[in-house]
């Protein structure tokens, strides 16, 4: 918890202070940064490889179809400029994205809480590696197993979707080109309202990056999102699932009707996704250019 405390002791103040300044500017930009570090750690673990630029000799993962909506770069790019200049050469950019989650988690209201530092950043990102990311249109079941491969239980996959696990919701809000037209075209009434399916049809007349809050409250980090799947306005299929599935309709009502312990389940589930195959010793370097190798 306190790996900088001797070698840069203002790392975490620069890193708050930066994010803080970009979300009072652009409050959207809290969900982004949640979901980059989700992105990250899912592939080749926590190592800031989703921020590297692609090469002529390599695509890299943020060209991936998975990652183009990915935002946020430029305040971990601001971040990290901040850090070399006070202390060179010490703050990893994989530190910097789980940092910069952390902080935009609480400034959109949800927990406080801490995270163990000294992950190093990665030497490879692939486009090739991105098959991984879980995908919209998996059901429930697919769910548990994709996350139970990285170690995570059935009730920790619930708490890090209603705010993590994109192409879904970090803090509710989504840029992206919505393709369930399956979904809309025949909507089954046991898994969306009739209502919802004919507002969400008008929506996407509008063209492939017509924007759909994920519920009210886009902005801020709140339980809300649970209550919408137990309507039934649940804006992807694998959001939906999670209430249609007995193994987890359960834990969504229960986030549902109580916050305290969605905050507490998902703030120990972030902490647990930030330690996902941590680099370090030699498997790793500080970057100073998060997105180029040294």
């Amino acid at each position: 918890m306190q790996y900088y405390v001797m070698n840069c002791p203002l790392a975490d103040q620069i890193v708050k202070g930066t994010v803080n300044a970009a979300l009072q500017a652009d409050p959207t930009l809290a969900a982004s940064l949640v979901r980059m570090h989700f992105h990250d750690c899912f592939i080749q673990g926590c190592d800031a490889s989703v921020l590297l630029d692609s090469t002529k000799d390599n695509t890299a993962e943020k060209d991936s179809p998975g990652n183009l909506s990915l935002r946020g770069y430029e305040v971990i790019d601001d971040a990290k400029d901040k850090l070399e200049q006070q202390c060179p050469g010490v703050v990893s950019c994989a530190d910097i994205v789980a940092m910069a989650a952390r902080d935009a988690v609480f400034f959109a209201g949800g927990p406080v809480y801490e995270i163990p530092k000294g992950r190093k950043d990665g030497k490879r990102s692939k486009i090739e590696d991105t098959i991984n990311l879980p995908s919209p249109f998996l059901n429930a079941s697919e769910l548990i197993r994709t996350f139970g491969q990285r170690g995570f239980s059935a009730q920790e996959m619930v708490a890090l979707s209603g705010n993590v696990s994109q192409p879904k919701s970090p803090l509710k809000y989504l840029e992206f080109e919505f393709r369930e037209s399956s979904r809309l075209s025949n909507p089954d009434p046991t898994m969306m309202d009739t209502n919802f399916a004919t507002s969400l049809s008008k929506t996407c007349a509008a063209g492939d990056k017509a924007e759909q809050p994920f519920d009210v409250t886009r902005n801020t980090f709140d339980n809300l999102y649970y209550n919408t799947l137990s309507r039934k306005t649940g804006l992807l299929f694998s959001d939906q699932t999670l209430y249609s599935n007995p193994k987890t309709r359960n834990v969504v009502n229960g986030y549902a009707f109580n916050q305290a312990m969605f905050f507490l389940d998902f703030q120990q589930a972030m902490v647990k996704m930030g330690k996902l195959d941590v680099k370090d010793g030699s498997q790793g370097e500080v970057r100073q250019n998060c997105r180029k190798l040294n």
